[in-house]
């Protein structure tokens, strides 16, 4: 009964880990770009009694092996890098990114981080800032007193100056593309840094190797399926409760063994 009680437990934790994802999921359906987590699992070690193809007799072996599983844990969370539907906003500063790339930011210590976010804002310098005032890498300044602010597909910024007829270039923004998005580490605040496990930022320009045209006047939804993350919770509690109802059917064993042996 020990054994069951401590399996049962490993299920009840693997499952709170679960829940967990979920509802930072569910938390974050209206976060711009956000890109939901998945739990992954795995068995723990198996007590072995007997192996598959252990000696059975003198001519024979045994077909299938006598072990007992100890539970599950954990793997991992994973971070699920498809697109989000793109949303219509007609400010000239946002921006959405359709296909695999990321927004390069410096951050204030000096660092680079890597965000979907393509909410931007003006600074007092005119940078192309995020909300948080980490500027936009390579830093873009619009020039004071634009009349006009036009984002190409490939990421080229133009802007009409008061009294020209004809728009000037200001900008190039880049974009930067990883082997796998996955391995990139959240940072909070809608960002990402580089890991080993992302590999190295590849920088290039918008539309060029498979890194994503610059949607002006748009921003990226999250990828959460609120329908999906409700049908993924019930099943949770669901197994959470068989766990639970494991715990006490153990329970209830111990207790007859004791009172009645």
């Amino acid at each position: 009964m020990t054994s069951a009680l401590q399996i049962a437990r490993s299920g009840l934790d693997a499952l709170d880990q679960k829940m967990k994802a979920i509802s930072n999921n569910l938390a974050n359906v209206n976060t711009t770009a956000f890109k939901k987590d998945r739990a992954s699992f795995e068995t723990l070690m198996y007590q072995s009694g007997r192996s598959p193809g252990d000696p059975a007799g003198a001519n024979s072996d045994y077909a299938v092996g006598l072990g007992t599983g100890t539970g599950v844990r954990v793997a991992g969370t994973e971070q699920i890098h498809t697109q989000g539907a793109l949303t219509q906003t007609d400010n000239a500063l946002d921006m959405a990114i359709e296909g695999s790339g990321f927004f390069a930011v410096t951050q204030a210590d000096g660092t680079t981080a890597y965000t979907r976010d393509g909410s931007f804002k003006l600074n007092a310098e005119g940078q192309l800032v995020m909300g948080n005032g980490d500027r936009l890498s390579p830093p873009i300044a619009i020039p004071d007193g634009a009349q006009q602010i036009v984002i190409a597909t490939d990421g080229t910024v133009s802007a009409t100056l008061q009294g020209a007829t004809t728009a000037t270039q200001v900008g190039q923004i880049q974009v930067a593309r990883f082997l796998n998005p996955a391995g990139l580490q959240p940072a909070g605040g809608n960002l990402y840094t580089a890991t080993t496990a992302s590999g190295a930022a590849q920088v290039g320009t918008a539309g060029a190797d498979g890194s994503g045209v610059i949607r002006q006047g748009s921003l990226e939804a999250s990828n959460v399926s609120t329908v999906q993350e409700l049908v993924d919770m019930i099943e949770t509690q669901r197994a959470y409760e068989v766990n639970a109802k494991v715990i006490n059917s153990a329970d209830e064993m111990a207790k007859y063994v004791t009172q009645n042996m």
